[in-house]
Parts: structure tokens; C-alpha cells; sequence
């Protein structure tokens, strides 16, 4: 290649998120190769409503700094389409994520490493963990306190419902669990957070922030990526638009797709990457066949049961409204404390539908208050109550992510095919009955009313879950479109590398095999702190394309 045409960049990576914040600010550290960091949306981790924890319930359905998708209707969700909502600005959905910090189960890992994935058994990725957290409490073994990740614990005793429900699990056979990311997952516990001193930990100020002033970090914003650039099975850059003017880039090393589950798949497809028949139909020219782009589409479909609760000041529809929230918004300006500066979900229990199973395989996660619906945002509700997220942890439910279009502004079809198993439709069906035991249980039962969602009347196995099909909702953990592994369907191998394309690598949510057994903000860090020591340990040993 000529000198007149070099790459200007040792790496482009595409998408600043969880994945793509966190592996840029790794490949820039010591300062020896030039990252090109692509990101659509144009807010920073200034961004007000996401500085604040209480703001994700602003940015939830808000273009600026919100992707808005949502699903094609199918029979799992009743015919509706479902919201998919996905961060659209600088830490991607760690930005306007609920901040929970959940890693997973070590089943969850080395299931990744049977399959087939080589370096993924949860011996392989907790030094990678433990390597980004900045955590004070559980093992010194088990736990990081140096990384930049900041993760601190929901304070137990400042919401008293929360203690009663404790008490009540306890009686039916879930301890209080002081670690969820320890040895164990099983039990009732408070939930890890990313927010410290009353500011959300997102990727954008963990990672990002710290490295803006790297002379070798070029972050260009409102850069909407349009495709790859091909040199036969070579990638060897990016072509993008900024304000509908278009523009490319080329790296001397590697471009990697850190867009997430939906955008990743979509790139590599606009780039004539996938299934040949699907893309030939959109007038796109094959370039290489990967039938597993876009398909293994897995989320955690979660029905929201209610209940009432009847007892005062036991839940944040007491103090999150009138006078109240004015005194907690004085709290939060003066002492970056009260109910600003929490998670929306403070507690949640890990439980096993079934005897005979080795870890938990569902969830509760508690939101202490009723929410509703006005002009399109999210309110709390004037009626006290709380809100049960059931999901089962390792789905089997699988759908697909595919353009239905050339153009790079249109939104690829989703279709999730929730309930299409016999083991999640069992699963969910067992956890809704096991809220409804712990609601019932005292010293709980005492200040519990009426059950609003779904409502006692329903108890069928057939009425809850057509209740389900019409009611529930995803809770935003899209995984699994351009999986690892060697099969046939897989689109990377284990260390992230596109198969049959040199030059590539996609590190997001979208190369899980599976599920991980909670929230994916977590699994997603480590995903990009994972690729940077692999891409790094491949550059130190390999020319660049420029040099070739």
C-alpha cells in the first residue's frame, strides 16, 4: 500500500457502549496505537438526566439518547410489538441502564467454554472481572477493588418494606444473600449498583472520560455507520455518515463491531456478510455466508407482576410525589443522596423452580413502587404498591435480528419468539407462583393488598400465560446474534475473530452463546476488557496491513 494512502488508524471500533467505551480505552493506554472510536449518538456522560440515577426513567424513551426500537409482533407477545430500548450516546446502554451490576453464574461460563469457546469458563473471566471492578465488600478472592468500575451496594434499611420482604423470604427457604456476584447467587440481596456518591458509573465516565485527552483516541460522534470497507475477505475500515455527509476510515489492523446485539448484526449484513438468500432479496451483493448472523436473538421476557401495598411510607409512592420528591430532590442536590440517587430495583431474589437443579434458574427483581404510563413517560403512580420483574435466567426462546432494507437508517426487523419453549413457559409460570408465595408470607402478608397484575382470579396454568403473552415485556438483554462458537450458526470464534473475515472482530452482548443468569451491563465490560487483551496480544506480535 502506498504512504499516501495509509490507514490513519492502528483500530477502529465501532460503537462506544459497554463493550466498545471500555475496549477503546484499553487499546489507547499506553499510548502506542492510533483508535478511531465510532459512536451515533451525540450526548456525553454529561448528559444531564443520565448523571442522575433516578434519570433513567427521562431517557427510557428518548430519541436523543435512545435507539427506540421494537420488536415485529409475534405469537409470544400477543400480536404487540414490544420496546427495545438501546443507548444511544456515549456508554451506549450503560447510560440509561438501570445500573444494576449483576456478573452471573459460574454455570453461566463454563457453559460458554463446553460449548466449544476456549478461554470463556468463569475461571478464564473472573480475573477479568475482578480486573474492572472497584467493589469494597465480599472476597478479596472473588471481588476487584482497584478497576475503574465503581460498584457500591443498594443501602438496606432506608426503604422498610424491603426488610419485611427479607423476613419473608427467609421463611420460605431464601436467605438474605450479602453478595449476589459471590460464591453463590441463590437467595434474597440487595443489588449492586454502578452509581457512587449519587452519580451513574456508566462506561462514558468510567473508561472514557479518563482517556479523552489521549493524543492517540479520536471519538467523532453523530457518526452513523454504514458498512465495511472489503478488501476481498479482509476488512480493512468503515464507512460512515456525519450529518448525512458521508465519510470512511480505514485501520491498519483491525475494525471491531461493538454496536450491540441489534446494530452489529446489522453492519456486518449491509456489508454482504450473512445469509445469502435474505440479503440477494434486499439487492445486497453476498460477500461471505454466515447463516448465524443475526439469528440466536435471546432476551429475558419479563411479565410485571403488582401488587397493592396497603401500610404508608413503605414504598416510593409515598415519598416520590408532591412535596415529598421536592424534599428528596434538596437531599440529592445537597448530599447526592435520598431516592435521586438509588436504583429503581433495590432488591432481588434468585431462586430453582424445581428440585434437582444445581443453581438458580429464575429471578424477582422488586421495584418498591407502581409506575403508569403519561404522554409516554413513566410515572409513579399515586397508589401505593410494588412491582415484581419475573424473568427466567437462562431463556431457550430463540428469534433473529435481519435488515429489511439497504438503507443503513432503517430499523432491522426483531423478532423474539418469546414462549416457544416448554422450559421457559414452565419457568415463568413457576416464579409468578413463587412471588405470590412470598407476597402471602409473613410478616409481608400483613401489609399486602389486593394482587393487581395479573390478578388472583387468574391461576391456570393457560390464563397466566396468555396474561403473559399479552402483557409482558422484555427487560432490555438482547444477547446472542452474532454468537461464539464453531458451529455452523456461530459468527465469531473465541477470541471474537468473524470467521473467513481477516481484520474483524465483534465484541458486544451479540457474540454470547447464551444468556448470562441477570443483568448483561456486566458480562458486556468484561466482553470489551477480554477483546482489548486479545487484540493487544495479537498487535504485539503482527505487522500492521500498512507495513504488510
Amino acid at each position: 500500500m502506498p504512504a499516501a494512502s495509509a490507514p490513519a488508524y492502528d483500530f477502529i471500533v465501532v460503537g462506544a457502549g459497554s463493550s466498545g467505551a471500555t475496549l477503546a480505552a484499553r487499546l489507547t493506554e499506553s499510548g502506542q496505537y492510533r483508535v478511531l472510536l465510532l459512536e451515533a449518538g451525540t450526548e456525553g456522560s454529561d448528559f444531564f438526566w443520565s448523571r442522575i440515577p433516578v434519570g433513567v426513567s427521562k431517557m427510557i424513551d428518548d430519541p436523543r439518547v435512545n435507539w427506540c426500537f421494537s420488536s415485529e409482533p409475534d405469537e409470544g407477545s400477543g400480536g404487540r410489538r414490544i420496546e427495545v430500548p438501546r443507548g444511544r450516546m456515549l456508554g451506549g446502554s450503560s447510560s440509561i441502564n438501570g445500573m444494576v451490576y449483576i456478573r452471573g453464574q459460574r454455570q453461566d461460563y463454563d457453559h460458554w467454554a463446553q460449548l466449544g469457546n476456549r478461554g470463556w469458563s468463569w475461571e478464564d473471566v473472573l480475573p477479568v472481572f475482578r480486573k474492572m471492578e472497584n467493589y469494597d465488600g465480599g472476597s478479596e478472592a472473588l471481588r476487584g477493588r482497584n478497576g475503574p468500575l465503581r460498584i457500591t451496594d443498594t443501602p438496606r434499611h432506608q426503604v422498610p418494606l424491603l426488610e419485611k420482604m427479607i423476613e419473608a423470604a427467609g421463611r420460605i427457604g431464601l436467605p438474605f444473600n450479602p453478595d449476589l456476584n459471590g460464591e453463590s447467587q441463590e437467595g434474597i440481596g440487595m443489588s449492586q449498583v454502578t452509581i457512587a456518591k449519587g452519580r451513574r458509573q456508566s462506561t462514558a465516565f468510567c473508561y472514557l472520560d479518563p482517556a479523552r485527552g489521549r493524543p492517540n483516541l479520536i471519538i467523532e460522534q453523530g457518526a452513523l455507520a454504514q458498512g465495511l470497507i472489503l478488501e476481498g475477505k479482509r476488512c480493512v475500515g468503515v464507512c460512515y455518515a456525519v450529518n448525512g455527509q458521508a465519510r470512511e476510515a480505514r485501520a491498519a489492523r483491525e475494525v471491531i463491531l461493538s454496536a450491540g446485539s441489534i446494530m452489529s448484526p446489522k453492519l456486518l449484513e449491509l456489508s454482504g456478510i450473512g445469509q445469502p438468500e435474505l440479503l440477494e432479496s434486499l439487492g445486497i451483493t453476498p460477500v461471505h455466508a454466515l447463516r448465524g448472523v443475526g439469528e440466536n436473538l435471546r432476551d429475558h421476557y419479563s411479565p410485571r407482576v403488582k401488587f397493592e401495598i396497603t401500610a404508608p411510607n413503605m414504598t416510593f409512592n409515598d415519598n416520590a410525589r408532591g412535596w415529598r420528591l421536592a424534599r428528596e430532590a434538596v437531599k440529592y442536590a445537597l448530599k447526592g443522596e435520598g431516592f435521586l440517587a438509588r436504583t429503581a430495583v433495590p432488591i432481588r431474589m434468585y431462586f430453582r423452580t424445581r428440585p434437582g437443579l444445581e443453581a438458580p434458574d429464575a429471578t424477582i427483581s422488586v421495584l418498591p413502587f407502581l409506575y403508569e404510563m403519561v404522554n409516554r413517560e413513566r410515572r409513579i403512580s399515586r397508589q401505593r404498591g410494588i412491582t415484581m420483574n419475573v424473568n427466567v435466567l437462562r431463556s431457550e426462546s430463540t428469534g433473529s435480528i435481519h435488515v429489511t432494507s439497504r438503507d443503513p437508517a432503517v430499523q432491522p426487523a426483531i423478532r423474539f419468539n418469546f414462549l416457544s419453549t416448554q422450559h421457559d413457559r414452565d419457568g415463568l409460570l413457576a416464579a409468578i407462583r413463587k412471588g405470590r408465595e412470598l407476597m402471602a408470607t409473613s410478616p409481608l402478608k400483613e401489609v399486602t393488598g389486593k394482587e393487581i397484575a395479573p390478578g388472583a382470579h387468574l391461576q391456570s396454568d393457560a390464563e397466566i400465560l396468555e396474561w403473559v403473552r399479552n402483557n409482558a415485556e422484555t427487560t432490555y438483554h438482547p444477547v446472542g446474534t452474532c454468537k461464539m462458537g464453531q458451529d455452523v450458526m456461530a459468527v465469531v470464534d473465541n477470541e471474537l475473530r468473524v470467521h473467513g473475515i481477516a481484520g474483524l472482530r465483534v465484541a458486544d452482548a451479540s457474540i454470547m452463546p447464551t444468556l448470562t443468569s441477570g443483568n448483561t451491563n456486566a458480562p458486556c465490560i468484561m466482553i470489551g476488557e477480554k477483546c482489548a487483551m486479545m487484540v493487544l496480544q495479537a498487535a504485539a506480535s503482527a505487522p500492521a496491513l500498512a507495513a504488510a
